[in-house]
């Protein structure tokens, strides 16, 4: 069993920043992917970014690219969402989840967390 807890999100104006943080426990392997999502009211879950635990190869969403960066911290079992210069489409509920990432693409888990809420306002 994976827990994943979220935190950090919170009202912002545009061109602001945000760190999010995803600590882990339980059954935790420092192996795989650990990935983002976001879910706007209305939408669909989209992926944000990704981060491999062993090499920390990152992948990225067109959408964020050059705005966020995703980290981690193996040590502490824990992933980062750096988020700068956000805009009001920034604005859902992000999810940290568990995986994996091959063949270009992040495969994810049934292990999410709770979510934090992220506001960006114009």
């Amino acid at each position: 069993q994976v827990q994943l807890v979220e935190s950090g999100g919170g009202l912002v104006q545009t061109g602001g920043s945000l760190r999010l943080s995803c600590a882990a426990s339980g059954r935790t392997f420092v192996s795989g992917a650990m990935g983002w999502f976001r879910q706007a009211p209305g939408k669909e879950r989209d992926f944000v970014a990704a981060i491999t635990w062993s090499a920390g190869s990152t992948y990225y969403a067109d959408s964020v690219k050059g705005r966020f960066t995703i980290s981690r911290d193996n040590a502490k079992n824990t992933v980062y969402l750096q988020m700068n210069s956000l805009k009001p489409e920034d604005t859902a509920v992000y999810y940290c989840n568990k995986g994996t990432y091959y063949s270009g693409y992040y495969h994810g888990s049934d292990y999410w967390g709770q979510g934090t809420q992220v506001t960006v306002s114009s």
